[in-house]
């Protein structure tokens, strides 16, 4: 099933759009919220491809309010990310919590997120900001993502070749002291340090379960 919901807010500041999107048989939501300053579309673009270091500075501020957003509503960030997507520069983050994320969830944390932006008022260019419940694949970033997936399956992708290799996906079946070890195959294990992972993610079961029905995680 396939569909979209779309409500939008007018203020004076902002223009903001809610989405609620279905795809393959998993739902999974975004609030986007355009910012809009009146600033020259040359000047957009220069900022959006602003260098690494001013990125990452900007990336550590935005997840320390994010996470700080996050606590006052009992929930965590799991991961945030700034991309530069047609044209425009996106703010993502996402977000989780024990009983999963909804609808009214990503609303609520928008909404509170949006707000403090506003008043700490360190981005001076127009972006998009879209919170996401994680998906069935779950980003990992840390140890303790880890630790909670035990025997799940996950993609991983290392900063640095091991064996002459990046791309890695197996079993979690250990995580001990900041390393990982993974399954690959029968009798077949590879350690990986979690300072030495680039990217992981949960791999989707999309099995049929007992009930007839496909597990989901949201």
């Amino acid at each position: 099933m396939r569909g979209e919901i779309t409500r939008t807010w007018l203020g004076s500041k902002n223009i903001k759009t809610l989405y609620l999107k279905f795809a393959a048989g998993h739902v999974k939501f975004w609030v986007l919220i355009l910012r809009e300053w009146a600033l020259a579309h040359f000047f957009f673009r220069r900022i959006a491809v602003s260098d690494e270091n001013d990125r990452q500075s900007l990336k550590i501020r935005i997840t320390e309010l994010a996470k700080k957003t996050a606590s006052s509503l009992a929930m965590e960030v799991v991961l945030v990310e700034i991309r530069n997507e047609g044209g425009r520069t996106t703010l993502r983050i996402y977000i989780d919590q024990p009983a999963g994320i909804t609808l009214e969830d990503c609303e609520r944390f928008s909404r509170r997120f949006s707000t403090a932006m506003d008043v700490e008022d360190f981005v001076s260019f127009a972006y998009v900001l879209e919170i996401s419940s994680p998906g069935v694949n779950r980003p990992l970033t840390r140890e303790a993502d880890f630790k909670r997936f035990l025997r799940e399956n996950a993609r991983v992708r290392t900063r640095c070749p091991i064996d002459g290799q990046r791309n890695f996906k197996g079993r979690i079946v250990d995580v001990t002291d900041g390393r990982v070890t993974f399954e690959s195959a029968p009798d077949k294990q590879i350690v990986i340090a979690v300072a030495d992972i680039e990217k992981a993610s949960l791999i989707a079961d999309l099995s049929i379960g007992r009930n007839g029905m496909k597990p989901q995680r949201f």
